[in-house]
């Protein structure tokens, strides 16, 4: 009897303690409830709101943290799209777009195209100050020239050609700028870059422009060629003329690279042929295009050095010099893209020599801070 009873008081025990077993509670840190599986994107729950509901779901947050709303980031509107008029001149300052405008004309490119060759700036510029034109390809003085007439109208949208301009003889006698000196230049010119130029290079190397040589000028290329052809000398002249005079006088070659010639100055500047000039309103008015407009022009002109020969047909296609003339000359056109902060310095620097020789040369004053296009 007296086992009986103790055996029942045990069991009470043992029954007591289950019961108070199942009524505590215990805690865990995230660290030890790992589940066995992720759920993957398929099984995982949703979180986003009901379809049809516009209220976004309350976000849980552990005790003492503050949670923020994520801010919203408007995408930007999407242009409407423009054509872009374009002109350019039959010269190396229109060259190195000749790919992007076969792209555009056969539509591989994202830029709907208006394409307009002249065979003078007076053509062109009258018609992008009337907004007849959106982008010109222009001599890089006139940029400046063009900016001061339409009080800031206009910007540079990038430098497209350095300098094109060399020294050719028929002899042997010029090997450096020193080797000028006494020498009469035929030259082409008067009154603009090319005759700023040579002065300017002359002088910084000693020789007196109007003392130690003889500058004379014609107004068209051929004449030179016809004073080349009857006696030979010393010509200067751009490209392509270099090209079509060597062909048509025996012996002609170049003897000094002008663009050369500036560089070992090392003034920080560069000398520079041409640049393409936006009117202001449409540049701001479709600052997306512009900048694919000017990632696919920067690939015409790496196209352009890089592939002459095609080049050159596409050159003679947009009437601006023959196939064979532009497959010899390209070489020497020095098309080049500088677009941005880039072209600042450069600029400025070759303004600011033409200024000092003539100020009417870049239209009274040197352009304002914001004749650059920096995007």
């Amino acid at each position: 009897m007296k086992r009986l009873l103790t055996a029942i008081l045990m069991a009470a025990l043992v029954l007591s303690l289950f019961a108070g077993c199942g009524g505590k509670t215990t805690s865990a840190s995230p660290s030890d409830l790992t589940p066995v599986t992720q759920p993957d994107a398929e099984t995982a729950p949703s979180t986003a709101p009901d379809a049809g509901t516009d209220t976004a779901p309350e976000a849980s947050a552990e005790p003492g943290v503050t949670t923020e709303p994520v801010p919203v980031v408007e995408p930007e509107p999407e242009e409407e799209k423009a054509t872009f008029r374009i002109g350019g001149l039959k010269g190396p300052t229109t060259m190195g777009m000749v790919r992007f405008l076969k792209d555009a004309e056969e539509g591989y490119s994202e830029i709907d195209v208006d394409f307009t060759i002249a065979g003078a700036a007076d053509e062109l510029t009258p018609k992008l100050i009337k907004g007849e034109l959106d982008i010109v390809a222009v001599p890089a003085n006139l940029a400046s020239v063009l900016y001061n007439k339409t009080e800031g109208a206009v910007e540079l949208l990038a430098v497209n050609t350095l300098g094109v301009i060399y020294i050719v003889e028929t002899g042997d006698t010029v090997t450096s700028v020193e080797a000028l000196r006494g020498q009469t230049i035929y030259c082409t010119g008067k009154g603009s870059t090319p005759e700023y130029a040579i002065r300017y290079i002359l002088s910084e190397n000693g020789i007196d422009p109007d003392k130690d040589v003889t500058l004379e000028f014609k107004s068209e290329p051929t004449e030179i060629v016809a004073a080349l052809s009857a006696g030979g000398g010393v010509a200067m002249l751009p490209q392509p003329y270099v090209t079509v005079a060597s062909a048509n006088v025996d012996g002609l070659h170049i003897a000094l690279d002008l663009t050369e010639e500036w560089d070992k100055l090392d003034n920080g500047s560069m000398l520079i042929t041409g640049g393409l000039v936006v009117r202001r309103e449409f540049a701001e008015k479709y600052p997306q295009q512009i900048a694919r407009f000017l990632e696919e022009y920067k690939a015409s002109t790496d196209y352009i050095n890089n592939n002459v020969e095609e080049a050159a047909e596409l050159v003679e296609y947009y009437d601006i010099v023959k196939a064979p003339i532009a497959k010899k000359a390209i070489p020497y056109c020095n098309i080049t893209y500088i677009g941005g902060e880039d072209m600042i310095a450069p600029i400025s620097g070759y303004l600011q020599v033409l200024f000092d020789q003539n100020p009417a040369a870049v239209g009274g004053t040197l352009p304002g801070e914001d004749f650059c296009y920096v995007g």
